[in-house]
């Protein structure tokens, strides 16, 4: 009678005994909590870089201080400043900006106006009333109960500054008292209200 044939080992089996090895143990698997908590981290911190970047070179928060630009802006009010769109001659300063700058008497102090001149432009302020180059200037911005009744002489805005006044006539402190900006003292933009929530929004 042929012997039995012999069944060959299973893989992983003991051969010298027919008793099965033990499989090395793995750790545990990462949860998916783990994962979410590690995607939430990155997320974050992309995000944290992205504002200290925006901040540094394109937005800078400043606080208001003062009333001379009531009402569209108010005393202690929080807003975003573009530092970028002046500095590198990507938007003209135009008519109508609200603009930051160092104030020309103590460039320590910055002040924030509305430009009302340009360059070349011709601007005098009758009775309260402001005209730029022979034409009464509208200013929608300025409420009645706002104005004062000041008066200045025709002046030309020399080449390379800008004449700002505030939008609170009677509280404000501005190139009718003291003369016009510089181009290099100007180094923002006002663009946006952030605090308090229920002014949040765009400056125009």
């Amino acid at each position: 009678m042929d012997a039995p044939e012999k069944t060959p080992a299973d893989p992983g089996s003991d051969t010298s005994s027919g008793n099965p090895q033990p499989r090395p143990k793995r750790g545990p698997a990462p949860s998916a909590s783990a994962f979410a908590a590690i995607s939430w981290l990155r997320d974050v911190t992309v995000s944290v870089l992205i504002a200290v970047v925006v901040i540094l070179f394109l937005y800078q928060p400043v606080r208001v201080e003062g009333t001379s630009m009531m009402p569209a802006l108010v005393d202690q009010e929080r807003i975003f400043i573009n530092k970028f769109a002046y500095r590198f001659g990507i938007s003209d300063i135009n008519r109508g900006d609200t603009v930051v700058f160092w104030f020309p008497g103590d460039p320590s102090k910055s002040f924030i106006k509305r430009v009302i001149g340009v360059p070349g432009d011709k601007v005098q302020v009758n009775d309260g009333q402001v005209s730029v180059n022979q034409a009464l200037l509208d200013e929608p911005y300025v409420p009645e109960s706002y104005r004062d009744h000041v008066s200045t002489p025709l002046r030309v805005v020399p080449p390379g500054e800008y004449f700002v006044l505030g939008d609170h006539r009677s509280s404000s402190n501005d190139s009718r008292m003291w003369g016009t900006v510089p181009r290099h003292y100007i180094y923002g933009k006002a663009a946006f209200v952030y605090w308090p929530l229920e002014r949040m929004g765009l400056l125009r």
